[in-house]
């Protein structure tokens, strides 16, 4: 952790917004150092994205993109994502973010397929906290990851 809560800022905000593109959850997670281990850091994260203004939702979720498929998905498969897709996009303007980080891999398209589906039905405001959450999911998840890069 001493590398995290002595890394320049800007370095810092930059390694965050990796994780989760919004600048004011960047600033309140760097801001809010030193801290004492990785989970003060992650319920720290946590709690700066529960706080996100629609604002901040709107910035993060347009540097998100979709899930990528494994290599070997069939092309159909990648039809049927896009049509989804373009249907989510249409109804709530955004795009569709999902933390697949528990999935293995053959059930990717699947989960990712029923998913979209199924939130399709959702009302615009149901939509955003579920998409919020699943930015918050994905923030964390990201974090993590950077922190085993970092060797912490």
């Amino acid at each position: 952790m001493e590398h995290f809560n002595t890394a320049p800022a800007e370095n810092l905000r930059h390694m965050l917004l990796s994780c989760l593109h919004s600048l004011r959850w960047a600033r309140r997670v760097a801001d809010h150092r030193p801290y004492p281990d990785a989970d003060a850091l992650l319920a720290a994260a946590d709690e700066a994205a529960y706080d996100l203004t629609s604002a901040d939702l709107a910035e993060a979720l347009a540097a998100e993109c979709l899930p990528s498929l494994p290599a070997d998905t069939y092309s159909a498969a990648h039809t049927a994502l896009s049509a989804a897709h373009a249907a989510y996009e249409a109804r709530f303007g955004h795009v569709f973010v999902i933390c697949l980080d528990d999935a293995p891999s053959d059930e990717l398209l699947d989960r990712l397929l029923a998913a979209i589906r199924s939130r399709l039905t959702n009302d615009p405001e149901e939509e955003r906290a579920i998409a919020a959450e699943e930015l918050r999911r994905l923030a964390r998840g990201r974090l993590v990851n950077a922190l085993r890069s970092a060797g912490l």
